[in-house]
């Protein structure tokens, strides 16, 4: 099962990108680093003053989100699962039974961690998201008042600081492997996206 990371700033895109492939896709299984996130309470303690510890791998759980990913790989049964409820800011575990008796096409793994996992990036599909930054803080801001309980004031003092840290930590996953940027809004490129992934079926 070959695996695609889709990477890109907060409000890039990447959870709208990987649910058009996973359609188009079937039996596509797909993971979110940012259902991954630490609960502790260390994490909780940092949160209220660096408005930027959810943008640092220190806030969440690389070592389960590699497990679970070897698991897939290995194809074993009952999986473990996390899900990150941003408004209690708690973590939940969930054991989930995966058929691999169909095809699956792509394991997709999405987030803003998603090219910091020390995998085998040579390996995958390596896809970033780019947007203008405007766009992208609209974007983040309707999600986080409506999904995640953030007062408008806090979106902005995470945003500017998230967007620096992304791009100053994507350089080397840039530079070293072969990456595909995507507009995801753009036909053209979204297109050209397809194209080479149904290759990678064949």
């Amino acid at each position: 099962m070959k695996t695609i990371i889709i990477t890109g700033p907060s409000g890039s895109g990447k959870s709208y990108l990987s649910k058009k492939i996973s359609k188009l896709f079937t039996n596509t299984i797909v993971i979110k680093t940012d259902s991954y996130y630490k609960d502790n309470i260390f994490i909780r303690f940092l949160s209220t003053f660096k408005y930027d510890i959810y943008d640092m791998p220190l806030s969440f759980k690389k070592k389960e989100i590699k497990k679970t990913l070897k698991s897939i790989h290995n194809k074993e049964r009952l999986i473990s699962f996390y899900k990150y409820d941003f408004k209690t800011k708690h973590s939940s575990k969930s054991k989930v039974n995966i058929n691999y008796e169909n095809e699956n096409q792509f394991l997709i793994l999405e987030g803003i961690f998603a090219h910091r996992l020390d995998l085998n990036y040579k390996e995958t599909i390596n896809i970033v998201c780019k947007e203008e930054k405007g766009i992208c803080f609209k974007r983040r801001l309707k999600r986080d008042q409506l999904e995640r309980g953030r007062e408008i004031s806090e979106v902005y003092k995470k945003f500017d600081k998230s967007w620096y840290l992304f791009y100053e930590n994507v350089q080397k996953y840039l530079n070293y492997y072969n990456v595909f940027s995507i507009c995801t809004l753009d036909k053209l490129t979204y297109n050209k996206l397809i194209v080479n992934l149904q290759d990678e079926k064949k």
